[in-house]
């Protein structure tokens, strides 16, 4: 039995490769596993695949909390071609039909059928995705699990450098109830209640590992390593966010003063200040490190950041 956030859906669209490698970066993903699915027969493997008319699929853990199925299905519609019959990219056969497939005992029938239909509803064709419960699954060879990973230049029809966008909807807040229960006190108030945490003794101001920042609450990614520095304030300090679109700003007059408040984007919570004495007359995003939780860069890929690994190719 799953823990009560974890979802399991099955997924077809061509070479099954590059789907798990573009589905092990998307935020919410837990685990992946290529596989053989719906085919006539409860063995096979990838030389009978044309005798046994299994698709290859990718088996996708998620969690429904962090990565709705509905959004998730519109990411795995934003790499395959929906019309395209037995097809997708340069692989051509039955087995690289598209489909999704769900777990006998699953209740995600109704989500994914309104997924498809709002999907057909932007094409004149009719979509090529089959819908059915999950039939005569079998793992795959060794071989083939996490391919690209194995093999960084290996064939892959998606382009993987493309495909990672942050969007807001990616990262839901969790009502007020599991945020008691999950933030420590100071946490809270810092997000909740706009509190500032101490300065020179919070997790962060002296943290010089590579890796991303994101929202305590939402998970939502907003500060890169590249971009933090030593500011002698006592608090994580950055130039930039690592997209103008995931903070808000407003002006702030608490404690009779006037400032900059910075937000989250996704869930609204409070980050800190932003002031004009940055380095080279830049900015200083003043971060509370209450409101981040720090992402190492080599587990980036494995808490569904992989998308953002872009961000780290230059030289560190």
């Amino acid at each position: 039995m799953l823990e009560d956030s974890k979802r399991m859906i099955y997924l077809a669209g061509g070479c099954f490769w590059g789907i798990e490698a573009y589905m092990k970066g998307i935020y919410g993903v837990l685990e992946t596993e290529v596989g053989y699915a719906n085919g006539k027969t409860s063995d096979t493997n990838y030389h009978m695949l044309h005798i046994t008319d299994h698709a290859e699929v990718v088996k996708v853990l998620y969690d429904h909390l962090k990565m709705p199925l509905a959004r998730l299905l519109e990411k795995f519609f934003k790499v395959i071609d929906p019309i395209s019959i037995n097809k997708q990219g340069n692989d051509v056969g039955r087995q690289y039909r598209s489909g999704i497939y769900y777990p006998p005992d699953s209740d995600v029938y109704t989500t994914a059928k309104e997924a498809l239909d709002n999907l057909q509803s932007r094409y004149q064709q009719k979509i090529k995705i089959e819908l059915f419960v999950l039939q005569n699954y079998v793992r795959a060879e060794e071989y083939h699990q996490n391919y690209l990973e194995k093999n960084p230049y290996g064939y892959c029809h998606i382009d993987l450098q493309n495909v990672g966008e942050i969007i807001q909807s990616d990262y839901p807040k969790p009502d007020s109830q599991y945020l008691r229960a999950t933030l420590t006190p100071l946490q809270y108030d810092v997000t909740q209640e706009s509190a500032t945490e101490m300065a020179f003794d919070n997790e962060y101001w002296d943290n010089h590992e590579h890796g991303i920042y994101v929202d305590r609450v939402s998970g939502e990614p907003l500060f890169s390593s590249y971009d933090k520095y030593d500011s002698g304030s006592g608090w994580p300090s950055f130039v930039r966010p690592i997209s103008p679109e995931v903070v808000r700003t407003k002006e702030d007059f608490s404690l009779n003063m006037s400032r900059i408040e910075v937000l989250s984007r996704a869930s609204n919570s409070h980050l800190g200040h932003v002031f004009d004495d940055g380095p080279r007359g830049g900015l200083r995003y003043c971060i509370n490190s209450a409101s981040l939780r720090f992402i190492p860069l080599e587990a980036m890929k494995k808490e569904g950041y992989g998308f953002l690994l872009k961000l780290f190719e230059r030289p560190l």
